[in-house]
């Protein structure tokens, strides 16, 4: 799971942030451990405060970004396919990560990557670990923007399989399960937790959701 980055928006750490009696870190964790994983989910990019909800990866390369903590997650893994979910987004249903897993699984791709309304999330996305050269080199490099080194053009060096990049809405339509995994619009499920003002009205839709 990712939970880097200042928080300097919300104005305090969000990842302690209580909503519904629970925080978002665990909330987050919660769906992780949801899922059919060889090792328990871990805290990527974090800081130590968050050690007592679940193990810290260290980035390393501090300071640049989302990037830097895949590139923790993966170096740390033993495990092909690595499922990542950011700490602000608590209305995302535990149900979708399975079937992205699942997917992934699949299809064999190097990253499997939802898109909701046109806009990639590349932070809730499953990445193969054959995709860490790859990060790696683009971090030596200084390009610390996610989707355009784990997108298909930044994978020129990795060869073997694609890049999975699909439209959440487009996948919903095709199964149902999917829209039955929460009773939200799939354009709900990715809302971002980064201002207080984001976090108006979250508490009443994760008591619908449930």
């Amino acid at each position: 799971m990712l939970a880097g980055g200042r928080s300097t928006r919300m104005g305090q750490d969000k990842a302690l942030l209580q909503v519904a009696d629970r925080s978002l870190i665990d909330m987050a964790l919660g769906k992780l451990r949801a899922l059919p994983l060889a090792a328990a989910p871990r805290i990527a990019g974090g800081s130590l405060a968050l050690q007592s909800h679940a193990q810290v990866i260290a980035d390393l390369h501090p300071g640049c970004g989302p990037l830097s903590g895949i590139e923790a997650a993966l170096a740390a893994s033993s495990q092909l396919f690595n499922v990542f979910v950011p700490v602000d987004t608590p209305l995302l249903p535990a149900q979708f990560l399975v079937w992205l897993l699942r997917r992934a699984r699949i299809t064999g791709a190097l990253a499997t990557i939802p898109r909701i309304n046109g806009e990639p999330q590349p932070l809730c996305a499953v990445y193969h670990r054959q995709l860490l050269a790859a990060i790696r080199a683009a971090l030596l490099e200084g390009n610390w923007k996610v989707m355009p080194v784990v997108s298909g053009e930044g994978l020129g060096q990795s060869g073997g399989q694609s890049t999975d990049v699909f439209d959440v809405e487009f996948a919903a339509s095709a199964d149902p399960s999917l829209l039955d995994s929460s009773p939200l619009p799939p354009y709900r499920w990715f809302h971002n937790c980064n201002t207080p003002e984001d976090m108006v009205g979250v508490g009443n839709a994760l008591v619908l959701s449930q």
